[in-house]
């Protein structure tokens, strides 16, 4: 199968920034085979799509979220402790219906947004993973450990046992999707526990993903109990020694940036989610001047409500620009690059996508520019981080594949996804609504 996306301004996001106006894109089966200028001689092909004018730049890629908890979406946000309030007590009610339901929704979100690659953190993560391998996006998906019981297991280490003899196993080889553990927090898991998973991580050589240094608490009791921050805490188990996956960070410290000098470290940085709870803003210039791999991500949809990476491009820009009191500093371009490839090094899949580069999977976002919001644009960079939104997403390609024609879902009724997610809700409405009214 051979696809011509012909007519495009092409961002490609290699490490030259090349941009070429009026150009074309060549897809053949999964790979991009070919890209240049519309004046050349065009490929024959079995599918031509005209890109009217638009940004074509490669898919969007969410470095941290829990597809699971789309019914959490407006619940508490402006309640205090909202995760032992609201978050912990109701995911009692999960059940593996309701998260793969929830899965398939975000999922939907995230392509019709131009994300088509994430990493997830959730529970009942084989039946999420089924349900994305439906959708056919990219995804690194962790199961949960945590040292509770919990709404799929009761002791963590049943879930740890499943993550070793069962679910990495079963989808350690898949095109599509990445099989991970996901430690919940530094402080929710004890130092055996902890170096156990590192222990596995590196036996199955999957990624390991967790919370870190995201609440003012658990700064704190790494303090007072071990006398380190987290991040070091973590260097002495030997986590950046492997495929390892921060998110949030936000209290990283001067300390740690220098600890980690020579090691391959990634961050998920979720800025709609850590300023919308008041927590901070993490020194993204700073991990970047010690060549720390940053990606953006939008946390959950309880979090951060919106799974789209528009929204965390242009929050990134106000606040980062407001926190170093520098207009100039993280210009368009670069917050472009967090949002592609910088998220493709955070997950280990910057040879594969993130860019648009011969060789590389067709995994491709078409921005249209005829709407009112899109015009003019003198640079298509600043278009995308500060005129551009999700609505303006006109198709997404995944592995080669059409997913989003049009503004809509090729393979699947966005309407008839959340009917399915409503039909699993109502135990949890039941419970969310009791709590929502002790509330005052």
């Amino acid at each position: 199968m051979r696809q011509l996306i012909k007519n495009v301004h092409l961002l490609t996001m290699d490490e030259q920034y090349t941009e070429i106006p009026n150009a074309y894109v060549l897809i053949e089966d999964e790979t991009i085979k070919q890209i240049g200028r519309m004046v050349e001689p065009l490929p024959q092909v079995d599918t031509v799509i005209d890109g009217n004018e638009g940004i074509l730049l490669p898919g969007m890629i969410n470095t941290h979220t829990h597809v699971g908890m789309i019914p959490f979406r407006s619940l508490g946000d402006d309640v205090p402790d909202r995760l032992r309030r609201f978050l912990f007590p109701l995911e009692q009610v999960m059940t593996k219906e309701l998260a793969r339901a929830s899965a398939q929704y975000a999922t939907a979100e995230m392509l019709l947004s131009g994300v088509t690659s994430f990493c997830d953190m959730y529970y009942f993560e084989d039946d999420i993973a089924e349900a994305v391998a439906e959708m056919e996006s990219r995804a690194i998906l962790g199961e949960t450990i945590i040292e509770m019981a919990t709404c799929d297991f009761t002791t963590p280490e049943q879930a740890l046992d499943w993550c070793d003899e069962t679910f990495i196993q079963k989808w350690q080889h898949h095109p599509l999707i990445t099989p991970a553990i996901a430690p919940h927090a530094t402080n929710t898991n004890s130092p055996e526990l902890l170096a156990r998973i590192i222990d596995l991580g590196k036996k199955h050589q999957v990624p390991i993903t967790m919370h870190v240094a995201e609440m003012t608490y658990e700064m704190t009791e790494f303090a007072e109990k071990y006398q380190q921050t987290p991040i070091a805490f973590l260097n002495d188990l030997g986590y950046f020694d492997h495929h390892f996956i921060m998110a949030h960070c936000i209290f990283t410290e001067e300390s740690d940036l220098a600890l980690l000098d020579d090691k391959q470290v990634s961050v998920a940085h979720c800025i709609g989610a850590n300023t919308k709870s008041a927590k901070g803003v993490a020194p993204v210039k700073a991990m970047l001047t010690h060549h720390w791999d940053v990606g953006l991500g939008t946390d959950g949809p309880s979090s951060g409500n919106t799974l789209d990476l528009f929204t965390q491009m242009r929050m990134f820009a106000n606040f980062h620009k407001t926190y170093e009191h520098d207009r100039g500093i993280f210009p368009a371009k670069e917050i472009v690059a967090l949002a592609t490839i910088g998220g493709a090094k955070v997950l280990g899949l910057d040879t594969l996508v993130g860019s648009i580069e011969v060789g590389k999977k067709a995994d491709v976002t078409l921005i249209e520019t005829q709407s009112l919001n899109m015009f003019p644009i003198f640079d298509a960079y600043s278009a995308l981080v500060y005129s551009a939104n999700a609505g303006n997403v006109s198709d997404v390609w995944v592995n080669g594949k059409h997913l989003v024609a049009n503004k809509k879902l090729v393979k699947h009724d966005s309407q008839k996804l959340k009917t399915n997610l409503v039909k699993q809700m109502d135990t949890f409405i039941a419970e969310a609504q009791k709590r929502a009214a002790t509330i005052k």
